[in-house]
């Protein structure tokens, strides 16, 4: 079963470090994503399979959000040019959004993989970590 409290934990990283990140572009945006797919597997834990699938969660979560965010940015940008712009500028940032959602996906598995890592790391506790009561 998914444990949505890693994947969100994972998700808030990827794009906190990804904003900082800004200052180095590329490698910021790759850190981030490794770093966040490693917390989401690592809470999560379980092995590498469980650490696989919630990093990858936390980096497509972040690739969509984005996505989403381009397009809207696009799509509202495109009013200022009346009803051709707007018009134009809803298909661009629907357009926008099919690549950045693709992307995402591919660009999640550097996240899967981190996650497998911090999985296979916290994978001998019978419950994730940070569910202590």
């Amino acid at each position: 079963m998914t444990d949505w409290r890693s994947v969100i934990i994972g998700f808030l990283v990827i794009t906190v470090l990804g904003i900082v990140g800004l200052t180095l572009p590329g490698v910021g945006q790759l850190a981030a994503g490794l770093i966040g797919g490693f917390v989401a597997g690592y809470l999560a834990g379980g092995g590498l399979g469980r650490g696989f699938w919630h990093g990858l969660l936390a980096g497509a979560l972040g690739g969509i959000v984005a996505g989403v965010l381009v397009a809207l940015v696009v799509g509202v940008a495109g009013w200022a040019g009346g009803p051709i712009g707007g018009a134009m500028g809803g298909l661009a940032g629907f357009g926008i959004f099919l690549v950045a959602l693709a992307l995402s996906f591919i660009m999640a598995l550097e996240s899967a993989i981190a996650g497998a890592i911090g999985g296979l790391l916290n994978s001998g506790r019978s419950e994730p970590a940070g569910r202590r009561y």
